[in-house]
């Protein structure tokens, strides 16, 4: 089987090395500033969650090369291309938490339009490393609304 470079499967690619980028640093961010009674909980959880973005920052762009694509690799890039913002500064807890449900979501819809962007290609490698980033955002999601007492 030939790898052909698909168009539309670069750029939604490119999207998330931005995405995940942005969000790695987003992460740390609130690693590093988390304060209050649920320090400890939040500081390991946003470890966790910004090694898992450095990891698809890295298994993302070697998608793209593998493809004979050229992933996105400036911090201004990403910033431009990114759907997620930056940290402002000075966020409480219970918005730190509300930032990364909306940032997971985002991704997730992302990600379920670029696993149809994949299957037109007949990318079948890139619709399933899609579909499991998008099997832990998910879980993700669940925890983390049920830390704010929330169920949807």
């Amino acid at each position: 089987m030939t790898i052909t470079m698909s168009r539309p499967v670069t750029e939604v690619l490119n999207k998330q090395v931005a995405n995940w980028t942005v969000l790695y640093m987003k992460l740390h961010h609130y690693h590093w500033y988390v304060k209050g009674s649920d320090f400890f909980t939040l500081h390991s959880k946003f470890e966790e969650f910004y090694k898992e973005a450095a990891s698809y920052v890295d298994e993302l762009a070697e998608r793209i090369l593998t493809i004979g694509g050229r992933p996105v690799s400036s911090l201004k890039a990403c910033l431009e291309m990114s759907s997620i913002q930056e940290a402002a500064g000075g966020e409480s807890v219970e918005i730190m938490v509300q930032s990364v449900i909306k940032d997971f979501s985002t991704l997730v819809e992302e990600l379920n339009e670029g696993i149809k962007a994949a299957d037109a290609a007949e990318d079948e490698v890139t619709a399933d490393m899609f579909i499991g980033i998008c099997g832990s955002l998910e879980k993700h999601l669940w925890m983390l609304r049920a830390f704010l007492g929330q169920t949807k």
